[in-house]
């Protein structure tokens, strides 16, 4: 039995009437979005925090002229194109190389150690010292692989070690 090879689209080939009525419809859209924006930047506060009623059905928050404007002009962006997918979302928050290959994300609320630096802590009245090296933290004449088990090492119990040793703050 023949196979049949799948259909292919040439290059100029006419798209059909339903295409080409769905992207009309999405420029459209589009230029009436920007028409909307460019008009919000001539309102004044109380004018957008009224928008913001609108769109939300919801008492503004109290920002500032600038803040409003951007949630407002946000929010009609949403109404026109809907949110944004959440694996975009992930995306925007991943860095690139300069290959465009996605880079190792770099926690900003982490503090990089660099080999050589030393971490003092006070315990229950004694001072603990910890070096960190090039694979992992010395302490006392003992290497560790992590700072939590030498917390653990130090106050019996289990801890977070760069939280124990001051490297990160505690979420609220």
């Amino acid at each position: 039995m023949a196979r049949l090879a799948p259909a292919r689209k040439e290059i100029g080939q006419v798209m059909s009437p339903v295409r080409r009525y769905d992207l009309q419809q999405k420029q459209d859209q589009s230029v009436a979005l920007a028409e909307q924006l460019e008009a919000l930047q001539s309102l004044d506060l109380i004018a957008l925090r009224d928008e913001w009623r609108k769109l939300k059905r919801s008492e503004p928050p109290r920002l500032s002229r600038d803040l409003m404007l951007r949630s407002v002009a946000y929010a009609l962006q949403v109404e026109a194109f809907g949110e944004l997918p959440s694996n975009s979302v992930k995306m925007l928050g991943t860095s690139h190389d300069q290959n465009g290959e996605v880079a190792p994300a770099s926690d900003s609320s982490r503090t990089r150690l660099s080999a050589g630096a030393r971490l003092v802590r006070e315990w229950h009245g004694r001072t603990h010292s910890v070096e960190v090296l090039q694979e992992g933290f010395l302490f006392e004449r003992k290497t560790y692989r992590s700072l939590s088990e030498i917390a653990r090492r130090i106050t019996g119990s289990h801890w977070s070690g760069p939280r124990f040793f001051g490297l990160v703050k505690k979420r609220k």
